[in-house]
């Protein structure tokens, strides 16, 4: 797997940007404002992480468990009612959390491939 050349680590990317932007024009809370900044920096790191080096399955899972955080945050920190923040942090994180599932697999078929000294079986 090339580096540089997933689509779902860029997704990713995009949705921890759009997350953490969006505190700048959304009704925020200050825990909402902290989980949602604090999630999409951490999603951007990881999609970076993830395109920097394929075929590091933990990466994987980092992204899908802050995407999954970001996804329960409105319940979890207790700002459903700003529906702008809330409906950011359940589409940012659901986006990340399907994206990381996605990569999952290609990301262990390649992890495979490099601990046997051959290609990945297909």
């Amino acid at each position: 797997m090339k580096r540089w050349n997933r689509w779902q680590d860029y997704v990713a990317v995009v949705a921890g940007l759009v997350a953490a932007l969006s505190t700048l024009w959304t009704t925020q809370q200050s825990g909402s404002m902290v989980m949602m900044i604090g999630c999409g920096v951490l999603l951007m790191a990881s999609g970076i992480w993830n395109l920097m080096s394929p075929g590091q399955p933990v990466a994987e899972w980092v992204q899908m468990v802050l995407g999954a955080l970001l996804f329960v945050s409105p319940w979890l920190v207790g700002y459903t009612t700003h529906m702008g923040a809330a409906w950011t942090s359940w589409i940012a994180g659901g986006v990340a959390l399907i994206v990381g599932v996605l990569a999952l697999q290609p990301s262990m078929h390649e992890r495979a491939g490099t601990h046997h000294g051959g290609a990945a079986a297909h």
